[in-house]
């Protein structure tokens, strides 16, 4: 079974707690802010950060898994800071950023697409949401990305690759991945009182995928990224999409992430 071993992913959110019991540690990290200034208080006080990063940990143990904190005190932040936190990534050669936010706001995707093709000139990929509550995101709706969607009957430790999904404006994705939009559970608090949202969807393909990166050398696309997930135990390939889930759907301005919902 691998676990990611040696892997570099990075993920970008409010940064991690790392006293927090599900975080069994971390490999460095970073804060950028609004104006992609950078300084290395990476702590986590919101929350929403530890646990996409527990949600990640947990079925990639042996990734080297780095916070990148783009929010401060509220789950917000700027078309530049994403960028500038996708170009962090880049220049440390991570193979896999998770980035569990996004924007409504097409004219920022040509900025982000950018910085993605950077990523992937250095070897890497991004994994983020490609569509929420009928809209689409950015940069998850991006063919350079691994766009997630989520899906409330998927088991935590599975993924499915679903193929030719229509966007709602008409436009075709190939493809898209979704996963379970809950992360590790709470002992104690029933699943429907945890957090819940396509942000943990991310995380839970984010897992998947950095354990399969293990054993792979070379640059990753998403097309050899699609084969891992196809190949990972449980995925299943292409079927209709199922009925949206509406709780938890991304909220706010440019740079949102999905509201953690009890």
């Amino acid at each position: 079974m691998t676990t990611g071993k040696g892997v570099a992913v990075a993920v970008i959110d409010s940064g991690v707690n790392p006293d927090h019991p599900h975080v069994s540690g971390v490999a460095g990290g970073v804060r950028i802010d609004l104006a992609g200034d950078v300084s290395d208080d990476y702590v986590d006080r919101l929350g929403h950060g530890t646990a996409v990063f527990a949600a990640i940990q947990e079925k990639a143990p042996g990734a080297e898994i780095f916070a990148v904190r783009v929010f401060k005190d509220r789950l917000r932040t700027s078309a530049r800071a994403l960028v500038a936190a996708i170009d962090w990534a880049a220049e440390r050669r991570m193979q896999v950023v998770n980035l569990s936010l996004g924007t409504l706001r097409e004219e920022h995707a040509g900025p982000l697409g950018e910085a993605l093709e950077r990523l992937a000139g250095a070897g890497g990929v991004v994994a983020a949401a490609a569509e929420a509550d009928g809209q689409r995101w950015w940069p998850g709706s991006l063919p350079s990305a691994i766009g997630v969607v989520m899906d409330a009957r998927c088991p935590r430790e599975r993924v499915e690759v679903w193929g030719g999904r229509s966007g709602e404006d008409g436009g075709q994705r190939d493809w898209v991945v979704a996963a379970s939009p809950y992360p590790r559970p709470i002992p104690g608090v029933p699943v429907e009182a945890n957090l819940n949202g396509i942000s943990f969807a991310v995380a839970n393909v984010t897992g998947v995928l950095a354990s399969r990166v293990e054993n792979v050398s070379g640059p990753l696309t998403p097309e050899v990224c699609r084969g891992l997930l196809l190949g990972a135990k449980h995925t299943r390939a292409p079927k209709p999409a199922p009925e949206r889930e509406r709780t938890a759907t991304p909220q706010g301005p440019t740079g949102r992430t999905p509201p953690s919902r009890p």
